[in-house]
Formats: structure tokens, C-alpha cells, sequence
């Protein structure tokens, strides 16, 4: 028994990433859903509002390709990190398999409704062609900046319900989806940074991370702007217009870019750990949102597990 106890331990102490605060009975698992036959109702689907709608379509443009880098920068690591963490990277993988399966269908839908996104293709294209010639740490300390961006965006659209006030019903539960998912999985990139950097000293790790989360946010408030830009004018506003309407919309009401703004800085702060906040407050109210929306169907899908064994421990099939 003393033999046990002690390799217990050791086991315990070995599934430890040193500064990570992610709870230990996190289980990061995808729900797998479905929206590939659900179609856009209208072009401007996000309550008729063309800047909200042109906001999360520019997001959405960015997600196949940008979540698969993300899978594979952390599938390099996968196999020489704690065996806690090596589950948790099998579940971000999974859930970001399935995003990305989601929002193509999405974005297909959006190039059906008439939509060119071919300019906004080739930029992300060549953002990702010039992070994935860096050294492989630099495209983890990318990746653990664009997620940590992710995940406070997912937060506030979930917690203000202003995002998907009279947005059209299937688009709602999908975006709703994804965030929790995202909100989920928050700190896993941020876990496999700490551990890639274990050797290097705190001062080190800190302008490191706090240049490149500089760098990486220019950038992405460069391009999403410019792909917003893009989709306004392919939908008719353009000019001052579109310059006052799009502000007012990230900045005065709903604000998601001046609400994340504290958040954002956070990242910067000495001890900082996305899983500092336990928000899994918010992957619950998501979930019986999405309940609340489909509870009018005569059945769910099969693969829907139910809210209260989602943490219980059986897995989808491995996709990764």
C-alpha cells in the first residue's frame, strides 16, 4: 500500500505543468455537433445588423485554416508533455477538428449567398505561410496569443446576450457552440507554452510572450478589419458609413472589442493563467441556451451527449 501511494504521487506530481491554474477535473471533450444543413436564412443573418454580421463572418473565414495550424503546432508537443495535458491537447484537437469541419460548411454557405472571399483567403494564407516558417516555440507562442484572443471573445459572446439578440436561430446555436468549446479548452495552448519554456527564467518568458501578444494583436485587428472592410462593401456600405457604423458597433453597443479589452491586457500580467477566471459558468449557460433553442425538435441527435456526463469520461472517437 505504502509502494502504491507513493507511485500515486509521483504519477500526480508528474501530470503537473509548473503555474498552470487549469482545474484538475477539467475534461475537454468535443460535443460534435452538426449545422451542415443549416442554412443562412438571410445574408445579414446576425439580426439584420450588417456589421455584426460582417464581424462574425470575418471571423468564421478564419477558422478552418487557422484552427487546423493550431492542431498541429500543439500535435508536435503532444507526446512530451505530462499525461494530463497530452488528454487535454487530444481534446482541443478533437473540438477544433469539428470546428473547423463547421465553419467551412459555413463559409461555403456565405460564398453561395454571393460572398467573394478570396482576397480575405489569400491574406490568412499568407499570415500562416509566414508564422509556420518561424521556429517551432514562436508558432506555440503564436498559437497560445491567437487562442488567448479566441477564448475572450467566446467569453463575451456568451456572457452579453446583445451578440445574438434576434440573430437567426441555427447561426445562434452554432456560434453559442463554438464559444463554449473555446472557453473549454482556453488553456491548453497556454499550458504546452509553460511547459515548452519550463527552462527559461520568468523575465524571459514574460517579454517573450508579451511581444509577440502585442505583435499578434496588430496583426489581428489589421486583418479582421480589413476583412470586414471587405465584406461591408460586397454587401453595400461603404464610405464613412462604414467606418462609423463598424466603430460604434466593436466599440459603443454591442462593444465586443472594448469589452475584451481588460481581458486582453490581462495576458501581460505577471501569474497570468487563462484558467486564473474559472468561467465553466459560462460553457453551462451556452449549452442550455443552445437547449433552449432546439427544444422545440422532436428529437437531438444521436451524438449529443447529455450536459451531465459530458464530464465523465468517455471519449469521442479519437480524430487525431
Amino acid at each position: 500500500m505504502g509502494d502504491r501511494s507513493i507511485n500515486d504521487s509521483a504519477e500526480s506530481a508528474d501530470q503537473i505543468v509548473s503555474g498552470s491554474a487549469t482545474p484538475a477535473d477539467l475534461n475537454i471533450q468535443s460535443r460534435n455537433r452538426h449545422f451542415s444543413s443549416a442554412g443562412i436564412e438571410r445574408r445579414r443573418w446576425a439580426g439584420g445588423d450588417p456589421y455584426a454580421t460582417a464581424f462574425f463572418n470575418a471571423l468564421s473565414l478564419t477558422f478552418p485554416k487557422g484552427e487546423t495550424f493550431f492542431m498541429k503546432v500543439l500535435k508536435q508537443y503532444r507526446d512530451e508533455v505530462p499525461a494530463k495535458l497530452r488528454r487535454e491537447i487530444t481534446g482541443f484537437v478533437q473540438q477544433e477538428a469539428v470546428h473547423s469541419r463547421e465553419h467551412l460548411f459555413f463559409n461555403k454557405q456565405l460564398e453561395s449567398s454571393g460572398f467573394d472571399l478570396s482576397r480575405l483567403e489569400k491574406n490568412l494564407d499568407g499570415v500562416l505561410d509566414k508564422i509556420g516558417t518561424m521556429p517551432l516555440i514562436k508558432q506555440l507562442v503564436a498559437t497560445t496569443c491567437l487562442e488567448h484572443l479566441t477564448a475572450i471573445l467566446a467569453a463575451e459572446f456568451i456572457a452579453n446576450t446583445e451578440h445574438f439578440k434576434n440573430v437567426d436561430s441555427e447561426q445562434r446555436k452554432m456560434w453559442l457552440w463554438h464559444a463554449s468549446e473555446e472557453v473549454e479548452h482556453k488553456g491548453v495552448a497556454y499550458d504546452t507554452w509553460l511547459h515548452a519554456t519550463r527552462d527559461w527564467s520568468r523575465g524571459k518568458r514574460w517579454i517573450v510572450k508579451s511581444l509577440f501578444m502585442t505583435r499578434i494583436s496588430l496583426g489581428f485587428a489589421k486583418n479582421r478589419s480589413r476583412g470586414v472592410f471587405d465584406l461591408l462593401r460586397q454587401d453595400g456600405v461603404t464610405g464613412p458609413r462604414a467606418w462609423f457604423g463598424f466603430l460604434h458597433y466593436a466599440l459603443i453597443n454591442p462593444a465586443p472589442l472594448r469589452r475584451t479589452l481588460w481581458p486582453w491586457l490581462q495576458f501581460m500580467l505577471p501569474g497570468f493563467h487563462p484558467w486564473n477566471k474559472d468561467d465553466r459558468h459560462l460553457i453551462q449557460l451556452a449549452e442550455s441556451e443552445y437547449d433552449a433553442a432546439i427544444m422545440d425538435k422532436p428529437q437531438a441527435p444521436e451524438n449529443v451527449m447529455p450536459i451531465e456526463n459530458r464530464r465523465k469520461g468517455d471519449s469521442l472517437p479519437k480524430v487525431a
